[in-house]
């Protein structure tokens, strides 16, 4: 839906529900990706993800819209997006193995300080004054969270943060696909081309599987799966910015697993960080809704 169609009243409550769900199953794929990446690198966790939700993707695609569905007349733009997809994914899962859930998850929220920087030199976009005052927020936030030159610092914070640029790079990219491909066709290409990407690198680290862990792939490529199936839904739905700002209980969720897998608890400086990185995409949120820009999900998976 665009950010300027009318509310639907009986339409928001399974929007908010929609995207509500679908960020629990993001963060619940994370959760689990931090898991196996005690016993799996990252480049086969990213691969074995991929191969099991493509097929399922594709099953879902044919039986619903038909095998023309299947196609599409931007393969060498999809080829470009899944190279970004599959980077952002192993800098995201490579930073879960060093940082908290919770903080990882924070950092990623930074996608749409970047969006709204890259648009000028990318889609040629005008930003106001407010836009970038907002812009510049928001990188406050992600310092107060990564305090370079602090004794706490690690560059592994850094990994969340190039997972934020390639997805604000791969959400742009989405302007140059035309209107006229589905929803579904972008994810399935979004999920294939970075399968191919990974399986020779997933095969040079291999660590052999255990049956234990099978269930956990299937979980993650259902969670991922669904996660971005209810989150799409949900801007189909509602307006951006009425559904936009429930992505940010994404930060809930993971503060919650943190804690009960890991015994994590966000630091001061990650409670902060957060809320600033939150009331930046926020502003941002609002520039661009009443500017009539379409909104971009803010999480990449």
């Amino acid at each position: 839906m665009h950010p300027t169609a009318p509310l639907n009243a009986r339409e928001l409550p399974l929007a908010i529900l929609a995207i509500c769900a679908g960020v629990a199953f993001l963060v619940a794929n994370d959760a689990v990706a931090k898991v196996l990446t005690d016993r799996y690198p990252p480049i086969q966790i990213i691969f074995l993800r991929n191969l099991i939700a493509v097929p399922i993707i594709a099953a879902l695609i044919f039986g619903l819209l038909g095998p023309q569905a299947l196609r599409s007349n931007h393969i060498r733009l999809h080829a470009l997006r899944g190279l970004l997809m599959v980077i952002g994914a192993w800098l995201y899962f490579t930073g879960l193995i060093y940082l908290p859930l919770a903080e990882a998850t924070a950092l990623v929220f930074s996608a749409p300080i970047f969006i709204t920087a890259l648009s000028v030199p990318l889609l040629g976009e005008r930003v106001g004054w407010k836009r970038w005052s907002a812009v510049l927020l928001g990188f406050v936030g992600v310092l107060v969270i990564v305090q370079p030159g602090g004794a706490t610092f690690q560059m592994a914070s850094m990994l969340p943060v190039g997972t934020a640029l390639c997805y604000a790079i791969f959400m742009m990219t989405a302007r140059w696909i035309g209107r006229g491909e589905r929803l579904w066709t972008m994810m399935l290409f979004a999920m294939l081309f970075p399968m191919l990407y990974a399986a020779p690198l997933a095969l040079a680290f291999w660590q052999p599987l255990q049956p234990a862990d099978l269930g956990l792939f299937l979980a993650i490529a259902c969670f991922g799966s669904l996660g971005l199936t209810l989150i799409g839904q949900a801007f189909r739905l509602a307006p951006a910015a009425v559904v936009a700002p429930f992505d940010y209980t994404a930060l809930i969720w993971a503060t919650g697993l943190g804690w009960l897998i890991w015994s994590d608890i966000p630091g001061v400086s990650t409670i902060a960080g957060a809320a600033i990185i939150v009331l930046s995409g926020v502003i941002i949120l609002l520039r661009e809704h009443r500017q009539s820009v379409t909104h971009i999900p803010t999480r990449p998976k």
